[in-house]
């Protein structure tokens, strides 16, 4: 009986365990009711890494899979277990490099394969192993451009066709700027890989492209990390162009007072987009209007949305951080 009575206290005990929380929702208009009910939290489910990013939700797999950059790791989280080692190396698989932030960076699904932004290696791979047994095995998908090596492919969407588009900034440079000796690239570009497996540069007049995203098969969204032009910007989306570019907001005034810069970015399927930013997650609808943010106490990297689209996963400096929107 009395050991009855103990495991019955453990139980009441744990189940009355506390989830640790982090930041705050602001809201900023009614619309926000429709996608994050009013109790919402932003639940701590993992914490301790050096730099979290590139989440993505794999749903055949019920699991997160998300980078710590300068530790060259993927980690997956489930409900189940919690947060696990998945893939070491990530994004570097030489001997020795300069870099700071070797790993990879943004990662993305395509016909079940994972495909990822890795700064060490400078290139956009593929696994080559299925996504139940990870191995730090890779194809190449993009790592030129006119015969030179990009610096450090940050972020990447595919377009419904099949056509991928990627950012390259040189964070993941050894000196983690355009001075580099390393870099090869005259710019910071956005570019497209064709179905094909042609290589374009689309634009290269964004300082620090980074998070990138499509709201709307026509319509992509780039985000620029510069904390001169702390910039989202829009363009509209031909075969194998980007054209009317527009600003679809600019927040470098946030910048110059809370953490944080535009970075990674997701998009549902109303084509509201959930942006980190100054200060943490912004909510925008889809004529990029601010319906609230998401308040964090450290700089933000990315974010990505469950497959039903009512948790949203978020990736901040040493933590990952989840959501539960609505019921």
């Amino acid at each position: 009986m009395k050991y009855l009575v103990l495991a019955c206290f453990f139980m009441a005990a744990c189940s009355t365990k506390e989830t640790k929380t982090l930041g705050t929702i602001e809201r900023l208009d009614s619309d926000l009711d429709d996608l994050i009910s009013v109790d919402a939290k932003i639940e701590v489910i993992g914490e301790g890494y050096e730099w979290s990013e590139g989440p993505v939700w794999v749903e055949k797999e019920r699991m997160l899979l998300f980078s710590d950059v300068p530790k060259n790791t993927i980690y997956k989280w489930t409900e189940a277990k919690g947060v696990e080692s998945y893939l070491t190396p990530s994004g570097f698989t030489g001997a020795e490099t300069r870099s700071k932030e070797p790993g990879s960076n943004g990662l993305i699904l395509h016909n079940d394969s994972l495909i990822l932004c890795q700064h060490g290696d400078r290139r956009i791979a593929k696994m080559n192993a299925s996504l139940q047994s990870p191995q730090a095995q890779f194809t190449t998908i993009a790592g030129t451009f006119n015969g030179k090596r990009f610096s450090s492919p940050n972020d990447a969407a595919y377009r419904s066709n099949g056509d991928l588009f990627f950012t390259d900034p040189p964070y993941g440079l050894g000196n983690q700027n355009d001075e580099d000796p390393e870099k090869e690239q005259p710019h910071n570009g956005v570019y497209l890989v064709s179905t094909k497996g042609v290589i374009s540069l689309l634009v290269d007049s964004i300082t620090r492209p980074n998070g990138i995203v499509f709201q709307t098969n026509n319509k992509i969204i780039v985000a620029n990390s510069d904390p001169a032009k702390a910039i989202w910007y829009q363009y509209e989306v031909n075969e194998d162009s980007l054209y009317n570019g527009s600003i679809f907001f600019d927040a470098t005034s946030n910048a110059k007072t809370e953490n944080g810069l535009p970075d990674g970015l997701k998009a549902d399927r109303q084509g509201n987009v959930y942006a980190s930013g100054p200060g943490g997650i912004w909510i925008f609808n889809k004529e990029g209007v601010i319906l609230g943010k998401i308040k964090l106490p450290v700089p933000t990297a990315n974010c990505a949305l469950s497959s039903d689209e009512k948790t949203l996963y978020i990736t901040a400096d040493m933590y990952l951080l989840r959501v539960k929107m609505r019921d």
